[in-house]
């Protein structure tokens, strides 16, 4: 799940321009407002961005946003997603999360560092191997979306002198804010309505030309520009994700119970995970990619173009084994200015322990698991029990 950081500092920059002169050669000749737009996505995509689109904050989606989130949360599929309860005010008017912003532009950006088998689940092939999500193998994205469209502002502003024919507020105070899954922000919404691709029967966003595999930002600024429009839906009548889900999340197309979902429970859910979904969790020890690998649109994805995805301290190959050996130490140095730190070191081995009761049958897997029984907390202690009953019945089965 990539909508799950709490609110955080919302002041708008108010850009000083002397300090940032910043050299941006135009590519094309400023005649209307959708020049300016096509400009700013050639910037964004120098900068490593698939491509962006341009919305309102004043866009009527908000208040329907709105009324389906009421209707997911009075379903309780928020688990423990508190904050899902908390600043609905800036989320149905963003103009109020930055004071002055008139436009924001949403951007995408490619995170697969190998290209999958199509339509398979390959990650069931290696029951002994620990499964973490694609998108968190290299460096925590969020702080590279964040820097980039910082720099894309900077640009911007850097333009503005060129643009104060346009009527586009250009000779106002600059104001602008990026953001990264780090904000009351109706995320995926705003790239649907922006033209960024369709919402999925999963509930992720899917670009005909791209697949999913991509994460979302969001730059608010003070320029008015047009907004895009939305693209056609193309899920038609294939349920491969719905089907697919191991814990059955998605209980309906366009539906998600985030309580049962794997990328919740293995990052977000603190504590004791429910037995009736351990065995599904099977190996994924951060997060879930099926319903991503089974999407037949994902035969389109592409790889990234931002060094930061690639794989770290080899968490797109290490056994659960190897992942189960680190200490917290370890699990800190490994994990710095990683995702992966999201869980805390407990969570994180309490996640490997279902993945070891999962695994196959193997004497060294009791004995490694034995080896950590009574250290940390009952928590921890309940999963690694519930593992070696696993792994004892799989031995004795033999």
């Amino acid at each position: 799940m990539n909508n799950s950081t709490e609110l955080t500092q919302h002041t708008p920059v108010k850009s000083e321009k002397s300090k940032n002169k910043i050299a941006v050669k135009a590519s094309i000749e400023f005649v209307t407002a959708s020049d300016v737009k096509q400009w700013i996505t050639e910037q964004a995509q120098a900068l490593g961005f698939a491509d962006c689109g341009f919305l309102s904050v004043h866009h009527p989606l908000f208040a329907k946003q709105m009324d389906q989130l009421q209707q997911w949360l009075d379903k309780g599929f928020e688990g423990q997603l508190q904050f899902m309860h908390n600043n609905h005010h800036l989320r149905a008017n963003p103009d109020q999360l930055v004071v002055g912003a008139k436009t924001i532009i949403s951007v995408r950006m490619d995170y697969l560092t190998q290209a999958p088998t199509p339509r398979t689940v390959e990650d069931n092939n290696q029951p002994n191997q620990g499964i973490i999500a694609r998108y968190a193998r290299g460096r925590d994205y969020h702080k590279t979306m964040r820097s980039r469209l910082k720099q894309l502002a900077l640009n911007i502003e850097a333009m503005l002198p060129e643009w104060q024919h346009l009527n586009i507020g250009s000779e106002k105070e600059f104001i602008f804010r990026p953001f990264s899954d780090s904000a009351p922000i109706f995320e995926r919404p705003i790239a649907d309505a922006a033209g960024l691709g369709w919402t999925g029967k999963h509930t992720l966003l899917i670009n005909k030309q791209a697949g999913s595999f991509f994460v979302l930002g969001e730059l608010f600024l003070s320029l008015e520009l047009p907004d895009d429009t939305p693209v056609k839906e193309h899920c038609g009548s294939c349920s491969a994700c719905i089907d697919i889900c191991p814990t059955q999340a998605i209980v309906a197309p366009y539906q998600l119970n985030a309580a049962a979902c794997i990328s919740y429970l293995t990052i977000e859910h603190d504590g004791i995970i429910d037995t009736k979904y351990r065995r599904a969790i099977g190996n994924r020890v951060f997060g879930c990619d099926d319903c991503q690998l089974i999407c037949p649109w994902n035969r389109y994805a592409n790889l990234a173009t931002v060094d930061d995805f690639a794989p770290r301290h080899k968490l797109d190959s290490s056994s659960l084994l190897e992942l189960w050996e680190w200490q917290e130490a370890e699990f800190l140095k490994n994990t710095q200015g990683s995702p992966l730190r999201r869980t805390g070191y407990v969570n994180f081995l309490r996640n490997i322990a279902i993945g070891l009761g999962n695994a196959n049958a193997s004497l060294e897997t009791v004995e490694q698991l034995q080896s950590k029984l009574g250290i940390h907390n009952p928590m921890l202690d309940d999963h690694i029990e519930w593992a070696l009953l696993e792994q004892q019945n799989k031995l004795a089965a033999q």
